[in-house]
């Protein structure tokens, strides 16, 4: 009798960790005329022939584009090559790696279990991952055997500043800084995605050692914080990291097609990463990870910073959350309170220009606004390693989302382009 109180407990709790239902239900992403919401029709045949003049010139091998105003899709076409060698064409409903794009979910379901009351922002993250509390920073280091000296961090790493890449943690393999490149290699740090059978849990408490760039909360370093905090949702939510993202955001959002892993009956919508030699479009080799991972390998491994992959449709119905403030369909996973605290700068004067970083989102800045071409104050963006790209822009309430599935060097123009030409779009 007692296991069966214990259990009941285990599931209640379960059950309170979840999105709620809502008095607000804007309805789920539909299809639209343009001209119903507000958008030019002919303007938006200009991103149309944009695309298929970069597709054409060989600029890019494929993408899909989608445009959404007030909820509505206004705009979702298909153009070039999902597998240029093996003569496969681009569909609407294809699966690309998100990379990167993946953060800003990452820091929606840590906010998640925020408003639950589990934890404070400005907590240490040793109170939750012990093996955090001995932070340092890095001294000196040797190029001839990659060995180093510390000095103690004055500060600890907070929560925010792993949201807010602030926490001096680097990211290894993309580090901007080689030593750390270096240093993580030798640590056998899993940096992005990968194939090989290990968890999140094994790669972070390695991580949780090595030395950082910075004191924790002063400068912004690009990092693997949002690494950190997958493995933190699942030590406060008592539940594999992939099966919180899963229950408690892609269900209620109808995100059907988002996930770590695909399984083998959608393997062949998922697009080949494509890089170009000799003036072909050809798979992009098995480098220090294999490109293929979302469909073979261990299929363990969830990085909470890069490890997702998704639709353009997917992802514009995750923003589109976003933009009712939180709620989708009846479903409400965020109040709209947290909304304008994850949308409102949080790094204070570190950065300088037209762009402010909330938490896991770049936004748009009143100077930022006045170029005409980034969006309104308060457009917040991000993009993905295998170049794809989005923004969404609450005061115009538009999503613009470019997917594409590409490495090593393109001469591609697209992402600005696009972003430019959607707002010249406006026709209200």
């Amino acid at each position: 009798m007692k296991r069966l109180f214990q259990l009941f407990l285990v599931l209640f709790s379960l059950c309170l960790t979840a999105q709620t239902n809502s008095i607000k239900n804007s309805p789920a992403l539909i299809t639209a005329n343009p001209s119903s919401q507000g958008m030019s029709p002919e303007r938006l045949g200009r991103i149309d022939l944009m695309l298929k003049n970069e597709i054409s010139k060989g600029n890019l091998p494929g993408a899909v584009a989608l445009i959404a105003r007030n909820g509505k899709i206004v705009f979702h076409e298909a153009y070039g090559m999902a597998k240029a060698e093996k003569g496969k064409e681009m569909e609407k409903d294809a699966i690309f790696r998100i990379a990167s794009q993946t953060k800003a979910i990452t820091a929606t379901a840590v906010m998640m279990l925020w408003e639950e009351g589990k934890f404070k922002l400005d907590d240490l993250i040793s109170k939750y991952i012990p093996q955090f509390e001995a932070a340092q920073i890095l001294d000196t280091f040797n190029e001839a055997d990659s060995t180093y000296t510390t000095k103690p961090a004055k500060n600890q790493i907070t929560i925010r500043d792993l949201l807010t890449h602030t926490s001096g943690i680097g990211y290894g393999v993309i580090d901007g800084d080689e030593r750390f490149i270096k240093i993580y290699s030798k640590a056998g740090i899993t940096d992005l995605f990968t194939t090989e059978n290990i968890t999140i849990e094994e790669s972070v408490k390695k991580l949780a050692k090595l030395p950082l760039h910075h004191e924790p909360g002063e400068q912004w370093t690009y990092s693997e914080g949002l690494d950190v905090l997958g493995y933190f949702i699942e030590i406060i939510s008592g539940k594999p990291f992939d099966e919180f993202l899963e229950k408690h955001i892609f269900e209620p959002l109808g995100m059907e097609d988002t996930g770590f892993y695909q399984p083998n009956a959608k393997a062949g919508r998922l697009v080949e990463v494509q890089a170009k030699k000799d003036g072909k479009w050809l798979k992009y080799p098995v480098t220090f990870y294999d490109t293929d991972y979302p469909i073979k390998g261990a299929k363990t491994f969830f990085s909470g910073g890069a490890g997702l992959s998704s639709t353009a449709k997917d992802y514009a119905t995750f923003l589109q959350m976003y933009l009712n403030g939180g709620e989708l369909n009846g479903k409400r996973l965020l109040s709209r309170t947290t909304v304008y605290s994850i949308l409102s700068n949080q790094i204070g004067t570190i950065w300088d220009g037209g762009k402010d970083y909330g938490l896991a989102f770049e936004i748009v800045n009143e100077k930022g606004a006045m170029s005409g071409a980034e969006g309104s104050e308060g457009t917040f963006s991000w993009g993905g390693y295998f170049n794809t790209q989005y923004f969404a822009d609450p005061q115009e309430n538009i999503i613009g989302i470019i997917m594409k599935q590409t490495q090593g060097p393109v001469n591609d123009d697209t992402g600005w382009k696009f972003r430019q030409m959607v707002f010249a779009a406006l026709d209200d």
